[in-house]
């Protein structure tokens, strides 16, 4: 894919990850059959699940320790986090290719792309040995100016707020910077494979447990 100047963005319609609470769209479970229906908003927005928030706090590197996922009645925010919260029906498709990927892939896709609009690409389903790809459990976050301090930056904010939010993703593993960080223990270099590319230094690869294929509408929560 093409390399894009940090400094281009897509329209910001979300405020920085470092300087505002989320609500992102909750995806159903996947149904009997390996198939995930996805239901319109309720009625009530007193539903269960509806103060489920992804919540994004000053990054320290990609180590999942600065993000965490309050519980169902989270305390008040501060007035300058909580002035920035979006409605979780502004979480729209991003710029990821969503055919063929599935719920908790696409969940995980749309809040990258909502979180940093410094990403303008996100690859999704493609041919591969391994099965991530093929089978809708991976995407690549493909970071403009990669080899710059403000590149490695950028991709490392988003491990953390991956990382910090890997249940909420079903999260199986990331790979950047030729390290791969599983959903719980330590991270470990990976071999050279030769190029920028193999070795994950311009992309941001992040797998999941996938949740099953969509079927039907979204159901935000």
């Amino acid at each position: 894919m093409g390399k894009h100047r940090l400094a281009r963005t897509r329209r910001r319609t979300w405020w920085p990850a470092a300087a505002m609470a989320v609500p992102l769209a909750g995806l159903l479970s996947a149904a009997a059959g390996g198939h995930a229906h996805l239901d319109p908003f309720p009625d009530s927005r007193d539903a269960t699940g509806w103060n489920t928030e992804l919540v994004a706090t000053a990054p320290n590197g990609p180590s999942g320790t600065h993000y965490r996922i309050p519980a169902a009645d989270p305390p008040p925010l501060p007035a300058s986090r909580a002035a920035h919260r979006i409605d979780p029906e502004s979480l729209p498709p991003g710029v990821a290719p969503e055919a063929g990927l599935q719920v908790k892939t696409i969940l995980a896709a749309r809040a990258v792309s909502a979180l940093f609009p410094e990403i303008m690409q996100i690859g999704g389903v493609r041919p591969d040995s391994m099965r991530w790809h093929p089978n809708g459990l991976a995407i690549d976050v493909m970071i403009p100016d990669y080899a710059s301090p403000e590149g490695r930056a950028l991709g490392d904010e988003i491990v953390e707020f991956v990382l910090a939010n890997g249940d909420r993703f079903g999260l199986d593993h990331i790979i950047w910077r030729q390290t791969y960080y599983p959903r719980n223990g330590t991270p470990r270099p990976m071999a050279d494979r030769g190029s920028d590319n193999a070795n994950h230094y311009n992309h941001v690869h992040i797998a999941t447990t996938g949740g099953g294929y969509p079927s039907g509408r979204t159901f935000l929560r």
